[in-house]
């Protein structure tokens, strides 16, 4: 508690003290005072490389940065805190307070976070391998995006490292971050180009909801579709490689209110590899809003319909091209719109 312990020495040990009313509370506290340890170290790094931590770099890229540090600085402090353990505890009668001291052996967290970082310069050689042979536009974007992430993770482990060696130094990456982020949005602008086509109701506020979506994303959306006369001089548009295919409608429901007046909305979406004609992914959403009358209603609709086509619809599509999750198959998700949907009288559509 008040200084050097001659058992524990800080040349092979990282302390922490916890207390509290009972020992579990001192333990938990003496853990979270070595895990504070790591934090303020990754704190500290992340000015030098959080902006490299993921593509999206617009919009609301400050808050999915901070998100994605947060996350790695979970995972980082959740492996290295594997190797601490409770070394010593004490009551203090006269307090009532129970003290624990939470220790880590620097060696042996050494062995273990050099492990790890070793395993993952494997894993980002393997993909940065696979994405200079693959022809494959996905492929590539999905193994740069792998890798991106792993040198991402990789740094966390490695500001673990300076803080476990006494010297401070940690091993320097075979892949710089930096580099490897700049070459995957480089690609994306240069040869991933998604284009998106809506039906249905209100398709101008829809089209334009889920667009700025996928660019928050860090993903390109062809501005000009493809096969449209461009001025002269300006450069041909490029050949979109994606397409987001969708069909949304807008139609009020009778639910027996004396207040409000409801109005439902429902979309389905297809993502179309073009090149080869097939459906790689789809998604549907749908909700329903309430109001005064069937004006307000529907347009509250249409604001909410925006929110979760730019944020929820945009991020899944996002997520299932880089390869971090997988939409189900046409055949396989539930339809977003029923089909008397198909047949109902839009609410205020525009087509």
């Amino acid at each position: 508690m008040d200084g050097a312990n001659s058992e524990y020495p800080s040349a092979q040990y990282l302390t922490g003290v916890g207390q509290g009313d009972n020992r579990t509370v001192a333990d938990d506290q003496a853990y979270a005072a070595l895990a504070r340890i790591f934090k303020a170290e990754i704190s500290a790094q992340s000015q030098d490389w959080e902006s490299y931590l993921v593509v999206e770099q617009h919009g609301t890229s400050h808050d999915e940065r901070r998100l994605t540090l947060d996350h790695l600085t979970r995972v980082s402090t959740d492996k290295v805190l594997e190797n601490a353990k409770i070394l010593d505890r004490w009551y203090d009668a006269k307090k009532g307070l129970h003290y624990a001291l939470g220790g880590m052996h620097r060696a042996q967290a050494e062995t273990a976070l050099i492990e790890r970082m070793t395993e993952l310069d494997r894993a980002v050689l393997s993909d940065v391998d696979e994405a200079g042979r693959t022809s494959d536009r996905l492929a590539k974007v999905r193994a740069l995006r792998r890798a991106t992430r792993n040198v991402a993770l990789r740094e966390t482990y490695n500001a673990d490292l300076r803080v476990v060696r006494t010297s401070g130094q940690g091993m320097p990456p075979r892949v710089r971050l930096q580099e490897l982020s700049r070459e995957l949005e480089e690609y994306l602008a240069a040869h991933l180009v998604l284009t998106v086509a809506i039906t249905g109701d209100h398709v101008e506020p829809v089209q334009r909801a889920l667009t700025e979506g996928l660019i928050k994303e860090g993903l390109r959306v062809a501005a000009v579709p493809s096969g449209t006369e461009t001025a002269s001089g300006a450069a041909p548009p490029l050949t979109p490689e994606l397409l987001i295919r969708g069909m949304v409608r807008v139609w009020p429901v009778d639910i027996r209110d004396p207040q409000f007046t409801y109005v439902r909305w429902c979309s389905d979406f297809e993502i179309v590899d073009l090149a080869g004609q097939q459906i790689i992914g789809a998604i549907s959403k749908g909700g329903k809003e309430g109001h005064l009358s069937e004006r307000e209603a529907t347009a509250k609709v249409i604001r909410v319909m925006q929110q979760d086509l730019s944020a929820d619809v945009a991020r899944a599509i996002a997520a299932h091209v880089y390869g971090e999750s997988e939409l189900p198959g046409a055949a396989n998700r539930p339809a977003g719109c029923p089909r008397e949907a198909l047949r109902a009288r839009p609410a205020n559509a525009t087509h």
